[in-house]
């Protein structure tokens, strides 16, 4: 049986929504940063999650094992920020935007965020044009005060806020 043509690929996928995400490694003085819709959760025990990179990314080369990453989940009103932090702006210019503190690996966070998962990274697996970096929480973050930031079907749709 063959493989599915990538364009193929491509288009189903899409059908697969994902939150978007800002993935964060260095520090407030040195921040690196990138727009990520494929993170996943792995396991609750010890809990971890994966973020998947292109190996072509800039960004890259500051993630390595030991090294933090954090995970900030967008609100619905953040699209404009996940889109300056997919340009090709500085990263810099990147960080400008947006309140940014640390937790407890150093890595920045976005106050804004709804929910933040400061990580540290343990492994990291390439497939094929992608780094799968895994990353054990050492810290969480959550606020409720807008719905989450979904890309489904090649463009972004806000989710509505739950109570709780």
């Amino acid at each position: 049986m063959l493989a599915p043509e990538t364009s193929a690929y491509r288009d189903t996928m899409a059908k697969l929504g994902a939150a978007v995400n800002i993935i964060t490694t260095g520090t407030l003085e040195a921040p690196v940063g990138f727009t990520a819709s494929a993170v996943c959760s792995v396991t609750d025990t010890p809990p971890t999650l994966l973020v998947c990179l292109n190996r072509n990314s800039r960004a890259r080369a500051a993630f390595h094992e030991g090294s933090a990453l954090c995970v900030n989940v967008l609100a619905g009103p953040q699209q404009a920020l996940a889109g300056h932090f997919a340009s090709p702006f500085t990263m810099a210019e990147r960080f400008a935007q947006g309140h940014w503190t640390s937790l407890v690996t150093g890595a920045p966070v976005l106050n804004e965020a709804v929910a933040t998962f400061d990580c540290r990274v343990s492994q990291i697996v390439e497939v094929g044009t992608h780094s799968v970096m895994f990353g054990i929480v050492e810290a969480l973050r959550s606020h409720e005060t807008h719905g989450g930031l979904m890309y489904f079907n090649r463009a972004y749709h806000t989710l509505p806020t739950v109570s709780a």
